[in-house]
Parts: structure tokens; sequence; C-alpha cells
């Protein structure tokens, strides 16, 4: 089998310019994601049910359901409700978004639930509103165990965000499939694709290990 590398030569700024919009795509959505999955968690710790159902089944609903389907439902079907001429690559961090923070509020209730309900008592005791223990007790201390998970969901939202390639985001695998298209070579580009993600993914990890065991030790 001949390996052409002159395919990878003449797609590499393109590999580039994907690989930078993968990178800028799933670290917007995993910030958005953890915003909303913050709020979708407390409130699914409510214990009214009144207020818990709806994140109940928000968190159901996209843990349940495959992210293509809903990444299909956000281009051709929400995204066109709120713009004529919808973006591939706003409709991919909208979906990555919402899909991450059901994920990301299943982290927080975890994380939450973890500390000991007694420092909960204690804070109040002192006379911290609920917000302020959360705030200033609670939620320091759940982060620190919520590393090792959150560190999984970004690695995970990297990957998944080659999925845009179905809605025409020019993403990273967009570019190995055009050209995958252009030659009919199939070694080359999804060869060199997967590499770039190997890389991302393996420096992230070892990355976020670092934190972790530097902020485990605090």
């Amino acid at each position: 089998m001949d390996f052409r590398f002159d395919i990878i030569q003449e797609y590499a700024p393109f590999f580039l310019q994907g690989l930078l919009l993968t990178i800028v795509v799933s670290i917007i959505s995993i910030i958005v994601g953890s915003i909303l999955g913050l709020v979708i968690g407390l409130g699914k710790m409510s214990k009214k049910r009144l207020i818990r159902l709806p994140f109940e089944w928000y968190v159901n609903f996209f843990r349940g359901t495959p992210l293509l389907v809903q990444m299909l439902l956000v281009h051709f079907g929400l995204m066109p409700l709120f713009f004529s001429q919808p973006s591939a690559t706003v409709s991919l961090v909208v979906s990555l978004s919402l899909n991450s923070a059901a994920y990301v509020a299943e982290i927080f209730r975890a994380g939450i639930q973890s500390i000991d309900k007694g420092q909960m008592e204690a804070a109040r005791s002192l006379g911290m509103t609920h917000a302020q223990a959360m705030r200033y007790i609670i939620l320091p201390q759940a982060l620190k165990r919520m590393i090792p998970p959150f560190a999984n969901e970004f690695i995970v939202l990297i990957k998944d965000s080659s999925l845009g390639v179905v809605i025409a985001a020019p993403e990273l695998m967009y570019w190995g499939k055009a050209a995958q298209g252009q030659y009919y070579r199939v070694w080359e580009p999804y060869l060199t694709v997967s590499f770039i993600y190997l890389i991302l993914t393996l420096s992230l990890s070892k990355l976020l290990h670092y934190l972790e065991r530097k902020y485990s030790n605090q």
C-alpha cells in the first residue's frame, strides 16, 4: 500500500484550521455547558418536585438520546426559528453545550452530595445563608472532587465535536472527509485526523492529571 504524504501536505493548512476551530468550539461548549450544568444540577437537587421535575427531564432527554440526533434537531429544527440561514458552527456549539450541560449537571450533583451534610449545617449555624454556605464551603470542596469526571467530559466533548461533519461545520473531521472525497483515499486523511485527535486528547489528559494532583494536595 502506497501512502501519499502529498495529500497530508496539501491539506495541512486546512487540518490546522479545523483543529483550531475544534479547540475553540470545545472550550466555548464546556464553559457554557458548565454554567448551565451548575444551574441544572442545583435545580435537580431542589426539594420541591415541581422545580426539580423539568431539570430531571432535561438530563434524561440529553443523556438518553444520541448526540447526533440532538445536533440534527438543533441545526435543522431549532436554529431556523432564530436565523434564516443557520451557521453550522453555531449549531455545533449549541448542540455540544446543551448535551454537555446534562452530564456536567450530574457531575455537580454528585460532587455536592459527596460533601458531608454536617458542613452545611455547621455553616448555617454560624449565620450563613444557604447560598453563602454553598459558595464558600460546599462548592470549593466539591470542585476538587469533580476534576477527574469534569476532565473526562471535556475530552469526550472534543471527540464528539467530530459529529459536526454531518451538518458541515468546518472542524477537523470535516477536512478529513473533504480530503477523502477529493482523492478517494481513506488512510491518509483519516489516519491524520485520528493522530491529531490522539495528540490533542493525550496532551489534555496529561494537563488535567497534573491539575488533579496539584489541587488534591491542597
